[in-house]
């Protein structure tokens, strides 16, 4: 029995430790991250020749340890025949001395997080967009904790981002496992899930389990993610994300 014991903690501590090694040998970045690049990657169509309506999520790795595990997620926005991008997100630094946690157009749509390059998660185009950019920022703008942050197990960006998701389910946006915070809910323990597709409870952030077509079924424990997908057969682990099979 003992034996059992001992294999079954050896196991859930390999669990945990190798996400951590992968998030690790993930962060081959720019020690002085204040000076790496945050250009333009190329992801967002220029609105001199896109009079379309645009509306992009994107997520990149944050900056420093706390991209080990997780991520920072934002969300862009161009309404048909806008000149330029608007650009929604939450940020910590500077909240402390009286900063709001939203912050709008801080820098393009989709540059660079400073050395990392972002990962669309979403992008939408088309004549209906115009109906869910009004969404969003109306979602936005209701944002309970739009002067708190808080690292973690949350408000974050990440819980921007889920919050948007939640409010707008047209969006059908799945968040990776990696966006730390997406758990944090501001309305209680239940709610639905950041795609729409499914519910999800969770103790502040903590604990908790998530059920929906979109993100399959995922476990939180202390604000990480594990779980599996069935619609699209991956594995979802922290620091690593999605791993296909």
């Amino acid at each position: 029995m003992g034996g059992r014991r001992r294999w079954v903690t050896g196991a859930a501590l390999g669990l945990l430790a190798l996400p951590l090694l992968a998030g690790c040998a993930s962060l081959q970045r720019d020690p002085n991250w204040w000076q790496a690049r945050r250009d333009p990657s190329g992801q967002a169509p220029d609105p001199a020749t896109t009079p379309e309506a645009v509306l992009q999520v994107y997520a990149a790795r944050a900056v420093g340890w706390k991209g080990v595990l997780g991520v920072h997620t934002w969300i862009a926005v161009k309404p048909t025949g806008a000149p330029a991008y608007t650009r929604y997100e939450v940020m910590g630094w500077g909240v402390g001395r009286g900063f709001p946690a939203v912050r709008v157009n801080r820098t393009g749509p989709d540059n660079y997080w400073f050395g990392a390059r972002p990962e669309l998660l979403l992008d939408r185009r088309g004549e209906d967009v115009d109906a869910l950019i009004a969404k969003v920022e109306a979602a936005t703008a209701a944002y309970p904790y739009r002067d708190s942050y808080r690292t973690w197990p949350g408000p974050n960006s990440n819980t921007f981002t889920a919050y948007v998701a939640r409010a707008v389910p047209d969006l059908g946006l799945e968040l990776p496992p990696t966006a730390v915070g997406k758990d944090y809910l501001p309305d209680g323990p239940v709610a639905w899930a950041p795609s729409g597709t499914g519910v999800q409870l969770s103790l502040l952030g903590l604990f908790g389990v998530l059920v929906g077509w979109e993100e399959g079924l995922e476990v939180n424990l202390l604000g990480l993610t594990f779980g599996v997908d069935l619609n699209r057969p991956a594995l979802k682990l922290p620091g690593v994300g999605r791993v296909g099979l």
